[in-house]
């Protein structure tokens, strides 16, 4: 009977280690890793305003169009003199990033002695890959003029936006 309990012993502690063995040969594990990426704060800073120049009106409504690079064309009926100019944004940031630029996509521009205007804009880029420098866009717009519109200066103010993509 010894032999029996002895050899039932045995037998019980192979099969126990077995099964740690068996349990450790299943058992796996791995490392994560984590990530984190900082950009700086994005600044946005306009150098120059849209300027569409001086506009003598006419008997008819027509436009004033400047470009993103500050040309500008007179509509028919309309005598325009004097320096136009885009809004230029400069962009401040982490160099190599993207910006996604946009903004309003119009602006009421009121007269000082009464009157209003309407300006479509158009944006220079839609995004911008900063440099060590930054980086920039413009925005030009069309405004429309009235027949014998109401005489004064006249502005008005939009928006524009700078995000990281």
């Amino acid at each position: 009977m010894r032999k029996i309990a002895l050899k039932r012993a045995l037998m019980g502690a192979a099969i126990a280690a077995l099964a740690m063995n068996a349990s450790a040969a299943h058992a796996a594990s791995a490392t994560g890793t984590a990530k984190a990426k900082i950009l700086r704060q994005i600044t946005l800073t306009n150098t120059s305003d849209l300027q569409y120049a001086t506009v003598i009106s006419g008997a008819t409504a027509s436009t004033v169009a400047v470009s993103t690079a500050g040309a500008a064309t007179c509509g028919a009926g309309l005598t325009c003199t004097g320096t136009t100019s885009a809004a230029n944004f400069n962009i401040a940031g982490t160099s190599g990033a993207v910006v996604l630029v946009g903004g309003d996509s119009s602006v009421t521009l009121n007269g000082s002695l009464g009157g209003t205007m309407s300006s479509t804009l158009t944006y220079s880029a839609s995004n911008v890959t900063l440099t060590a420098t930054g980086g920039s866009f413009q925005v030009g717009g069309t405004l429309s003029v009235g027949a014998n519109q109401t005489a004064g200066d006249y502005s008005g103010t939009f928006n524009v936006t700078a995000n990281y993509q």
